[in-house]
């Protein structure tokens, strides 16, 4: 018989599929669809202290094997936000409250409001590359070991659910950054964000298509990207590693945990495969161990780093 259960930090999960942050998690009702649809658990919408607008349209762009987005973090604020997670809860898989802010307070200010809500765990977003000019949040945190040091410490401090801390690709070395979260006492890691940013220009007009001018790639083009930042984040530090970018299939997220990912976010691939990519997904992968003699995903995990 093939498990698919996977336990990051205390969090019990039935499937390694998680759902990505910003892929249908701005509601409850959302959230608890996703969760129906088969997500081992899925991750809410970056929320803010503050309602935000973001980017203004259009955010989103749709190619064969990649998407750019640049949504801008928009959001309704926690005060308001905090009515979802009870919703969300009753899909039955654990919920993520992703949250980001402009320093290490109001993060654990977050936290604590989120934890009060019934969040099952906390998803620090310092990896967001959709920022305004000259704004200090997203990976202009995640960019910086000390800063990210400082935020993940003072979250630790103030909640007692599980820590993820998302990390960015847009760094000269992620295993420092690693590092870094690991010695602050985040509970798991999430790696990546999206990748650039990046830039499609209408040659037409000789403009941009996207309002923001620029965004942030996902889906399956960045996929090499994340494996290797994951091969990399698992030889460095002992936490479970939640691994994202471009998983569409089976195969995908099978190479992601020989890489050294727990489990795998999800998030593009609903575009391309639909809702039920969780179920698709988890049925390609009991298939890839069943054929090849493997009962669990532990006898695979960092497969590709034992001798």
């Amino acid at each position: 018989m093939i498990s698919l259960e996977v336990e990051l930090s205390g969090l019990k999960l039935k499937n390694p599929t998680v759902l990505a942050s910003g892929f249908l998690g701005i509601s409850g009702k959302l959230l608890k669809r996703v969760a129906k649809a088969g997500a081992g658990a899925v991750t809410t919408k970056s929320i803010g202290k503050e309602p935000r607008k973001g980017h203004p349209n259009p955010t989103v762009l749709e190619f064969d094997s990649w998407m750019m987005n640049a949504v801008g973090l928009s959001n309704p604020g926690y005060e308001k936000f905090k009515e979802e997670i009870p919703i969300a809860k009753q899909g039955r898989v654990p919920v993520i409250a992703s949250i980001f802010a402009g320093n290490p307070e109001e993060f654990a200010f977050l936290a604590k409001e989120m934890e009060g809500a019934k969040a099952d765990a906390i998803e620090l977003n310092i990896s967001c590359p959709n920022l305004a000019p000259g704004e200090k949040i997203g990976e202009v945190i995640g960019k910086d070991p000390d800063l990210s040091y400082e935020v993940v410490k003072a979250v630790k401090k103030s909640v007692n659910i599980p820590v993820i801390t998302k990390l960015t690709p847009n760094v000269n070395d992620i295993k420092i950054i690693a590092e870094a979260v690991e010695r602050a006492g985040t509970d798991i890691i999430s790696a990546i964000n999206t990748v650039g940013p990046g830039m499609i220009i209408d040659i037409e007009t000789a403009k941009p298509v996207l309002a923001n001018k620029f965004g942030g790639l996902s889906g399956p083009a960045i996929h090499p990207i994340a494996v290797k930042c994951v091969y990399d984040i698992y030889k460095t530090v002992k936490v479970p590693i939640i691994g994202i970018g471009g998983i569409s299939h089976g195969k995908d997220a099978i190479e992601m945990v020989m890489a050294g990912a727990s489990a795998v976010g999800i998030g593009t691939a609903i575009y391309y495969r639909g809702i039920d990519v969780f179920k698709k997904v988890c049925d390609e992968m009991t298939v890839f161990l069943e054929t090849h003699g493997y009962s669990s995903l532990e006898e695979i995990r960092g497969l590709t780093h034992r001798d």
